[in-house]
């Protein structure tokens, strides 16, 4: 129970972190929008190439950090943990960052969140083996 808690709330902080771009580009709003199967699109990509795999999963661990930092009000370490995951972000290829840059499709959106949860939780579950 305490793994799906922190799980979800990795999660949560995936997406928040996705959403600070988004918040920042907003007077550029982006024309391409997130629909049904995006998500399980990027998690089939990410999870059949080892590299993006584990990119992925170290991208995890540094939400779940940030996470705990945020809960601590520490902004610096935020910022920080931030911009590393930012960068790793980029080698997850064009579709990941195309799924995030729909963020706010996702977070208005309750069947695509629903879809976005599931995805990335079973990919998150493949970073603890």
């Amino acid at each position: 129970m305490a793994y799906v808690r922190m799980n979800l709330k990795v999660v949560v902080a995936v997406l928040l972190i996705a959403a600070v771009p988004v918040y920042a580009q907003a007077q550029n709003p982006s024309t391409a929008k997130v629909s049904k199967g995006d998500a399980q699109k990027v998690v089939t990509i990410i999870s059949a190439d080892k590299a993006k795999t584990q990119t992925y999963c170290d991208i995890h661990k540094l939400a779940e950090q940030m996470a705990e930092a945020h809960a601590k009000k520490d902004s610096k370490t935020v910022i920080g943990l931030f911009q590393k995951i930012e960068t790793l972000e980029k080698t997850l290829g064009p579709e990941y960052a195309a799924l995030i840059d729909g963020v706010q499709d996702i977070v208005e959106n309750d069947q695509l969140r629903a879809e976005f949860l599931s995805a990335f939780g079973a990919l998150a579950r493949l970073c603890t083996r």
